[in-house]
């Protein structure tokens, strides 16, 4: 398996993935059509998106993570804001590939912490974070963060 960062073609992956992770949480998502998606992560983008991609080609994963900061602290941060993998994949890697990458996509960056947040119900995924180095933080919803 690789990381990546997202292409053009993997657009219509990544709606499917979105699909399945507000499905994951009782949601629905809404149609966001490939122009939406690639507006989203384009020249400028306003998230960075990284796939993870099985030998086959397939994408079975992503992570979708958003700049962030305390500006108090002098700290710039990446929050963790889309964490999914489909449920085929679950168990191999894919989802500590993807964690480690948005670690280093960090480090990259500059920053000094990475952070997630989860569904308040999500004791599995909660367990999860905790074992992979992210501490429970303070504030309103289950918080994870790791400091780099």
């Amino acid at each position: 398996m690789k990381i990546r960062p997202l292409i053009p073609a993997d657009l219509n992956d990544m709606q499917r993935m979105i699909n399945g992770l507000a499905a994951h949480h009782g949601d629905v998502a809404l149609p966001l059509g490939p122009e939406m998606l690639e507006n989203l992560v384009s020249v400028t983008p306003w998230f960075t998106v990284l796939v993870a991609e099985v030998p086959d080609g397939k994408v079975t994963g992503y992570a979708a993570m958003l700049p962030t900061g305390q500006l108090q602290f002098g700290r710039l941060g990446i929050d963790i804001h889309h964490l999914f993998v489909e449920p085929e994949a679950r168990g191999s890697g894919t989802g500590r590939a993807l964690i480690q990458a948005c670690i280093r996509h960090a480090k990259a960056q500059g920053c000094t912490y990475v952070s997630v947040g989860t569904h308040p119900d999500n004791r599995i995924v909660h367990r999860y974070y905790e074992t992979h180095g992210f501490a429970r933080r303070t504030g309103q919803g289950p918080r994870f963060g790791i400091n780099l």
